[in-house]
């Protein structure tokens, strides 16, 4: 996995203490702790979106005492962070203990107070340069960004984003999300900003939105997030999402309509997850708990099942845990080896500008 170095190592020894403070339990005493609260509240975690629907189904029979309160499965990353700002105060069901959110949204939500540290048993298989230091998030699981298309609807298949932009595909292009909230779509920008050979960060951010400004010009770009559904419908015939998603929608649909997954041949952008456990998580030790099993070999061949790589591949491959035909239904090897994996600082910045530019550059109200 090409990864550069995201993160500076320092850490204050108050906040390394926490830390240690927070792995202090044996697993006997977390399962009894989070049993004993019962219930364990996500956010934002649709089922077909890296086979979680399966992953909360494993965690539930192995904790068949543990409730699993599912919020908003269609929320994006900063609904999540605005969920915990909203009930800080709230011990009810309405409050996340958990969440899962773009690369910058974890930085964020730790200088915000938002987020409690927590190193989980499999710690030191996650790669330095996917985690925190101090262990207040952490990478999860990755993938590149991707083209579904109804090839019901669409022909010629577009194999680029400069083929998007071309008449025959006037009211047919989406993105996965709100470009104003929504990580996916956020990176979706930064992808078509490289793709007109910016760097990423700020320079692709600019023209990223320039290009979205005139597909929207144009009448290529319809302002309705994008999902299984609607691609189905045909009210998003193509949809630009991470290629997981792109391809659980193809297994879900099952061939009605058939869909084509492309990676564009302009631009290979990978994007990492992470995860973080709410600094006023109701449930802390069912938190915790829930990290261990996704972070377990059992919870990351769940996301690869899913088609997401998880942020411990390198060392499931290493030790010959990963069953061959999983291997084998995955997408071929030379997208991720030409994938580019931005900065945190140049995920941050492509994040903040298309946020304040989208609606005064590009003008489209992206909705459901």
């Amino acid at each position: 996995m090409r990864m550069t170095n995201w993160l500076a190592a320092s850490a204050s020894v108050a906040t390394l203490l926490q830390a240690g403070a927070a792995m202090a339990q044996s697993m006997d005493e977390l399962v009894a702790a989070a049993e004993a609260e019962g219930m364990l509240t996500t956010i934002a975690l649709p089922h077909d979106w890296c086979n979680y629907g399966a992953l909360i189904e494993g965690f539930k029979a192995k904790y068949p005492n543990i409730e699993v309160n599912e919020l908003n499965p269609d929320a994006g990353s900063a609904d999540e962070l605005e969920a915990i700002r909203a009930n800080m105060d709230n011990a009810g069901p309405q409050a996340p203990d958990v969440i899962d959110v773009g690369l910058s949204f974890g930085p964020q939500a730790q200088a915000e107070g938002l987020i409690q540290p927590y190193k989980v048993s499999t710690w030191d298989t996650i790669p330095e340069d996917a985690k925190d230091p101090d262990g207040y998030w952490y990478g999860d699981y990755y993938g590149v960004m991707a083209m579904a298309v109804n090839t019901d609807l669409v022909d010629p298949v577009p194999t680029s984003f400069a083929d998007l932009l071309k008449p025959e595909y006037a009211g047919q292009v989406a993105l996965a999300g709100d470009p104003r909230a929504s990580n996916q779509a956020i990176l979706g920008v930064m992808a078509a900003g490289m793709a007109r050979g910016a760097e990423p960060g700020q320079a692709a951010a600019e023209a990223g939105l320039g290009y979205f400004k005139e597909m929207n010009d144009a009448g290529n770009f319809v302002p309705v997030i994008g999902k299984a559904g609607t691609l189905a419908q045909g009210t998003t015939p193509i949809v630009i999402a991470w290629d997981y998603n792109a391809l659980s929608w193809r297994d879900t649909l099952a061939g009605n309509p058939p869909v084509e997954v492309v990676v564009p041949s302009d631009a290979s952008l990978a994007g990492v997850y992470v995860q973080a456990i709410s600094a006023y998580a109701p449930h802390p030790n069912a938190a915790k708990l829930w990290m261990e099993y996704i972070y377990s070999d059992e919870g990351q061949l769940h996301w690869l099942s899913g088609y997401c790589h998880p942020i411990r591949f390198n060392d499931l491959v290493e030790r010959g845990v990963v069953p061959q035909e999983m291997m084998d239904k995955l997408p071929p090897a030379e997208a991720y080896d030409a994938a580019v994996f931005p900065t945190l600082d140049q995920v941050n910045t492509n994040s903040e500008a298309v946020k304040a530019g989208w609606d005064t550059t590009v003008g489209a109200n992206v909705v459901e």
